[in-house]
């Protein structure tokens, strides 16, 4: 059997139809992270902050996931300021998380090595 990689995985559409994850498939899911993510105690929402020392390498970490949520359709809430990004995902219009808030973070995990 062939395990996939969440990171493999492409954003869906999601409509409101569609019910947030349980905090036992969120907690599955949130497994398959690298470290750093937070999965908050509701399991509604997973996050992860970025530090730097300077202002440009938090620009351009914004940049990249600008474009990211472009390519996947999928856009998290970022927060900007001297030597970090913040990074947060759940999916606003199911108000929860959805396989897609882990795609995309995998998805970033993997570009940033």
């Amino acid at each position: 059997m062939t395990s996939c990689s969440i990171a493999d995985r492409s954003c869906e559409p999601c409509s409101g139809g569609t019910p947030a994850l349980t905090p036992d498939q969120a907690s599955d899911l949130y497994k398959e992270l690298q470290e750093g993510w937070v999965l908050s105690a509701d399991s509604k929402m997973i996050s992860r902050r970025f530090t730097f020392k300077g202002f440009a390498k938090a620009v351009y970490l914004t940049n990249l996931c600008v474009w990211l949520a472009d390519q996947e359709g999928h856009h998290p809430d970022l927060s900007l300021g001297w030597g970090y990004t913040e990074v947060t995902l759940t999916t606003h219009e199911i108000e929860g998380l959805s396989e897609n808030d882990f795609v995309w973070a995998a998805k970033l995990d993997r570009l940033l090595g």
